[in-house]
């Protein structure tokens, strides 16, 4: 597939692609919970909390649940068209997501999304599109903001802008906590429910257009499994205390893989992570970010 032209890519930015309106119960909430790897042990309390609506100490919705509202907007991106950018799915991976929460989020509801193309950056060996996502609840008040972005492989050299760089090197000295977990074979399968649809994760016969050996697992799965073992080592897993997280997806990881997420503490309030696949020694999650609330 060809680069996009510049005029087009011009065009794209600051367009609104997509006014999204996600309904949401608590089996959505139980589900999504569910995809990230909650509960780790379904005889914690502190985890089934996530994934069961009559938990004895009150049913809570994990914090990251957010990345979901736009969920439309993601089912559209295997079309392999946004903004008048065409492009191959299958060659489509999340480049970075960055998500902060302004107010407690209830176990069920209705929540209005916009999504909008911020920006789009030539780099060379592809095509960076960033958007942006504001989430409104009932009220019209402003719930979560988030912006990812989507690498687009084989699209670059069509002129425009790099963008900035952002070289990753871990924090000095050995990282103030590890937790290790492992994805299950299906994992990929099972985040999918929550809205993203992307073949790539699902379809031994399209990933093979994409130059994978097999489906690889969603990079907000990661994600959440990376969120999900910083609340718990450094927050007493109270979703509360969450402001915001930012990260890099570096790598792709595939179902089944054993995450090992590296924390250092930066302050009370800030986190540093990355996260690394043990079978195979490499950094998968970098750039990590967690601001935790007192």
């Amino acid at each position: 597939m060809q680069p996009p032209a510049l005029d087009v890519v011009k065009r794209a930015i600051g367009s609104e692609v997509a006014r999204t309106v996600y309904r949401y119960t608590e089996r959505d909430v139980a589900l999504y919970a569910l995809g990230i790897g909650a509960p780790a042990d379904p005889l914690d309390q502190d985890e089934l909390k996530f994934v069961y609506e009559l938990s004895g100490i009150g049913f809570q919705v994990f914090p990251t649940f957010p990345v979901v509202f736009a969920y439309e907007f993601n089912r559209r991106v295997p079309a392999g068209e946004i903004a008048g950018i065409k492009y191959n799915p299958m060659m489509t991976v999340s480049g970075e997501q960055h998500l902060r929460l302004l107010k407690p989020l209830k176990a069920s509801g209705t929540v209005t999304s916009t999504v909008a193309v911020s920006d789009i950056f030539d780099k060379g060996s592809g095509l960076l599109m960033m958007t942006d996502v504001d989430s409104c609840d009932e009220n019209g008040e402003l719930l979560a903001k988030a912006r990812a972005s989507l690498f687009m492989r084989g699209l670059g050299g069509f002129g425009g802008e790099r963008g900035p760089s952002s070289p990753w090197e871990a924090p000095a000295g050995a990282p103030d906590s590890v937790h290790e977990e492992e994805t299950r074979s299906t994992q990929a399968l099972l985040y999918r429910l929550a809205g993203d649809d992307n073949p790539l994760h699902a379809d031994p016969l399209m990933v093979a257009k994409g130059d994978y050996e097999r489906p690889i697992l969603h990079g907000l799965c990661t994600m959440g499994f990376a969120a999900r073992a910083i609340l718990k080592r450094c927050a007493n897993n109270d979703p509360s205390r969450f402001d915001s997280i930012g990260v890099r997806f570096s790598r792709p990881v595939f179902p089944g893989e054993t995450l090992v997420t590296e924390i250092w503490h930066r302050g009370k309030e800030k986190i540093a992570f990355q996260t690394k696949v043990k079978e195979r020694n490499v950094v998968v999650l970098s750039h990590g970010m967690i601001r935790l609330r007192d």
